[in-house]
Order: structure tokens, then C-alpha cells, then sequence
């Protein structure tokens, strides 16, 4: 189960891998919000990261703190500052990626223990839910990028 689960949290099962879809998005094109669309793909991206941050300090803080919804979750700018600003973010993700999946690796992680913040809350339905929603979200990011012609 925990290698299934780790699977799902790179992508690919499902979905093309986000790891992929970052590769297609020339970088003066982040900040485009195709015509209909309230977001960029900078915005949809920040979105991803700070979500599955969040998720990761509510698993793992015991002083875990919401925050405010929906403000709180999304970018406040359409396009990042500068291509460094940019790459950091992209390390970001991955690098929390790679935390949760090094949890869920540790032989004494229990997936069906409910996690310090909650008293009904599994770990298993907190990577899911990062699942899920980085899958949501993924799938917008593809529409983005064909609205810019940027995949086919």
C-alpha cells in the first residue's frame, strides 16, 4: 500500500506527472491567464505548493495553524518575480514531496494513524487528499498550457 501510495503522490498513475507538465511552460508565459480563466499557471502552481505545505504541517506541527480560507491559499501576484523566485518554488514542491514520501517509507509509519492535529484523521486520508487535489489541480494546469499552446 505504502509503495501504491507513493506512486500516486509523483503522478503518473493517472495523470501526467507534474514533474512533466513543468517542463512544458516557458517561463515568460507563468503569469498568462488564458482568456476565461481567473488563474495563470504561476497561480495554479503556487496554489499546488502551499496546499501540500499545509497539509505536510498539519501532519507534522503540533502547533499547526489554518489558514485563512481561501485567501490564504492563493498567490497574491500572477507571475513569480524573477526565474529564481520561480525555481525556488519548483523546489519547494519537490522537496516536501520528497518528506512525505520519506515518511510514508519509515517502517514504523502507520497509515491508518490519525495524525497529532486531529482525533479522526488518518495519515492515509491526509496524502490522499494531496493526491486528489494535486491531480485536480494538475489537470487545470494541462488546460493552461493548451490554452497557451504550449501541449497538444
Amino acid at each position: 500500500m505504502k509503495e501504491q501510495l507513493i506512486r500516486h503522490l509523483e503522478g503518473g498513475e493517472a495523470f501526467t506527472p507534474l514533474d512533466q507538465i513543468l517542463e512544458e511552460v516557458e517561463y515568460d508565459q507563468l503569469g498568462v491567464r488564458p482568456d476565461g480563466l481567473p488563474y495563470s499557471f504561476y497561480e495554479l502552481f503556487y496554489h499546488i505548493v502551499f496546499a501540500q505545505q499545509d497539509i505536510l504541517n498539519y501532519i507534522l506541527d503540533e502547533d499547526y495553524l489554518v489558514p485563512q480560507w481561501p485567501d490564504g491559499y492563493w498567490c497574491k501576484v500572477q507571475c513569480p518575480k524573477n526565474e529564481q523566485a520561480w525555481q525556488d518554488l519548483k523546489n519547494k514542491f519537490f522537496k516536501e514531496r520528497k518528506e512525505l514520501i520519506e515518511l510514508i517509507e519509515r517502517p514504523e509509519t502507520n497509515l491508518n494513524t490519525t495524525i497529532k492535529n486531529s482525533k479522526e484523521h488518518t495519515l492515509f486520508r491526509e496524502i490522499m487528499l494531496i493526491v486528489e487535489h494535486n491531480a485536480y489541480h494538475t489537470g487545470q494546469l494541462l488546460v493552461v498550457l493548451r490554452l497557451l499552446d504550449l501541449y497538444s
